[in-house]
Order: structure tokens, then C-alpha cells, then sequence
């Protein structure tokens, strides 16, 4: 190993040592957060009665899981502090109404499907008010998960709707044939390889995850038919994976009143009397940085360093891998 690696090496080792030294956070700044059992800092955006809170939610970025962070945290979406800030709200009784701003493509069914469950749990256990707010963009999954509020705000310029499923992937077999590849896979049935992205698909195959697709369709459709009064009929008619602007979403059901976040929390305030409640959000005081110490970021971080890579057979093949790129049932506006 070179002199620069070295050196990028013991800077790594620095950056974990610092990380020892971080100081605890002072009195102040306990007086204007109050930690939570789930190691969430609630933060006071708009103070008045402590007794009654409105609980500000941000979806934000691609519904996925939570991947592992970089050395000081990452931007986008974070599904598991997500889902903690629902299990705060749960558990806590001074909260009386939530605000939940979308702005999302949507993503994950599984993802989708989990947030839209807690916070239908939220609004039946606690028999509390959940208003959407719809920003930039509120489709497919984002739309899944806002469905069942009792009241849904958009603009005039949000892009909501995309109802549907969608699951691709990339098939290089003409190519492959082209060169001389060759697929050679042994399975123990038909659809064990199925999605192949080194040969063609057979007809059996599309059918297969056709009817995976129709399922899950089938399901949106429900919920959404369930959420805003329709029927699954007139859903369908609407739910062909297009995606309307704020107005057409309202002529078409979809969305009850047009505006923006600060006038849903207007309305929230208006039709649940709550004019003195306060408005709080979570911060996650259980970041990455203070997670790393138990964690493994300083080897991904001396490997970026130093350049160094996995010699893992994932790393080195030249081949297209399977479980690299699995196909995935997604809620996702625009595919991957």
C-alpha cells in the first residue's frame, strides 16, 4: 500500500476516534427538544398548547427501505425513521391531529403498503384526523399511502395519481447472442429463474408475473375505492397508471380541496378545533453518525479512501448477476 493510502487510512481512523469526543448536547439545546422513547427529538415548530399537539410528517424521496448512510448521514428518505415517527404519534396522547406532506414518486409495494397500514392504525386507535398535504409530486405509492386520509390538499402544479403496479427489468439476451454469451442455468423448476435478464422470457413466465402484477393492482384499487368513496369500477377507470395535475385529481375524486401545506394545516386547525394546538416534528437524534461507533462505516469509508474494492466474485464478474437487479413489484411513478 502507498504513502497516499496510508494516509487516507489514518485520517479514517481519526474521523472514528473524533467521534468518541463528540459532546453531549448541552442544557439549551434540552430545553427546546424532548427526547422520545424511540430515540426521537421532538422538535416545536409552532408553540401553544402543550396538550395538544399537531404532528407534522415528511414523506420525502423514494419509498424504499432504510439503506446504510454515508460517514455523516445522507439526504432522501428514511424508512425507518419514518415508520418510528408513526410509533411516536401512536403512543402519544397529546397528539390530536397529523399533517402529512407527500412528495414522493412512490417506490416499494411493501414499503407502501406498511405506512399506509400504520396510519390507518393511528387514525382508527387514536380517533385522530390525518389531512394530506400534496407537494411537487404525490404519485403511485405516494398516493397509496395518502389514500385513506380524511382530507387530501394538492396544488394546482402536483403531479399525483400513476395508480398501478409496475415491475421492469433489463434483458440483454439479443445482445448476449450477438457476442457468444450463453446462459447456462441449472434450477429445480420452470420459474426459478424467472426474469432472466441473460435469455428470453417465455410466455408462461410473463403470465406468471402478470397475474403478480394484477394481484397487487387489485389491492391499490381497494384501498383507493375504500379511501375516497368509490367504487372499485369507477377507480379502474381512472387507475390506468396515468398521472393528473392537482385540478383533474380533484375533478376525478382523487383529491378533496386545492392548496397548499400551510392551508391544510389551516383546515386541520378549522374543522378539529384545534386553533391551540401546537405543532411539532420529529428529528432523528439516532443518526448515522452516532450509529457509526457501533457500526461498520470506517471500512466503507477507508475502502473510498484508498480505493481499495470487494474481491468478491459479485464484484469481479463481468456477467450480469440475478441478485444483483431482482424483479420488484413497485408503486413507482416512471418505473426505476
Amino acid at each position: 500500500m502507498n504513502k497516499k493510502r496510508w494516509i487516507a487510512v489514518g485520517i479514517a481512523a481519526g474521523l472514528l476516534l473524533a467521534t468518541s469526543l463528540v459532546a453531549v448536547p448541552d442544557a439549551k439545546t434540552e430545553l427546546t427538544s424532548h427526547m422520545t422513547d424511540s430515540q426521537l427529538s421532538e422538535v416545536v415548530i409552532n408553540e401553544r398548547d402543550d396538550n395538544q399537539k399537531i404532528a407534522l410528517l415528511q414523506l420525502d424521496g423514494t419509498i424504499g427501505p432504510t439503506e446504510s448512510a454515508g460517514l455523516f448521514g445522507s439526504e432522501g428518505y428514511n424508512h425507518d425513521f419514518f415508520m418510528s415517527q408513526l410509533k411516536a404519534i401512536e403512543g402519544d396522547e397529546t397528539v390530536k391531529g397529523v399533517l402529512l406532506e407527500v412528495n414522493t414518486p412512490g417506490g416499494g409495494v411493501y414499503e407502501s403498503a406498511e405506512i399506509a397500514r400504520e396510519l390507518t392504525k393511528i387514525q382508527k386507535d387514536r380517533k385522530i384526523p390525518l389531512y394530506v398535504s400534496m407537494k411537487n409530486m404525490a404519485a403511485s405509492g405516494g398516493y397509496y399511502v395518502s389514500a385513506k386520509a380524511d382530507k387530501i390538499f394538492a396544488t394546482e402544479e402536483t403531479m399525483t395519481g400513476s395508480i398501478g403496479v409496475i415491475m421492469t427489468g433489463l434483458n440483454m439476451s439479443e445482445f448476449f447472442d450477438k457476442i457468444g454469451f450463453k446462459d447456462e442455468t441449472v434450477k429445480s423448476g420452470q420459474f426459478k429463474d424467472i426474469g432472466s435478464s441473460t435469455r428470453k422470457w417465455t410466455k408462461e413466465e410473463r403470465d406468471v408475473l402478470q397475474k403478480n402484477i394484477d394481484s397487487s393492482y387489485n389491492r391499490f384499487v381497494k384501498l383507493v375505492a375504500e379511501g375516497r368513496g368509490m367504487s372499485e369500477e369507477a377507480v379502474k377507470k381512472i387507475a390506468d397508471g396515468r398521472i393528473y395535475d392537482g385540478q383533474q385529481a380533484k375533478e376525478n375524486g382523487l383529491v378533496d380541496e386545492l392548496g397548499y401545506p400551510d392551508e391544510a394545516l389551516e383546515a386541520l386547525r378549522k374543522e378539529h378545533k384545534l386553533r391551540d394546538a401546537s405543532v411539532i416534528s420529529y428529528d432523528n437524534t439516532n443518526n448515522s453518525f452516532a450509529k457509526s461507533l457501533g457500526g461498520n462505516w470506517l471500512s466503507s469509508a477507508i475502502n473510498q479512501l484508498t480505493g481499495f474494492k470487494s474481491q468478491s466474485p459479485l464484484n469481479q464478474s463481468l456477467m450480469p448477476k440475478e441478485e444483483v437487479s431482482p424483479l420488484e413489484m413497485m408503486y413507482l411513478y416512471g418505473g426505476e
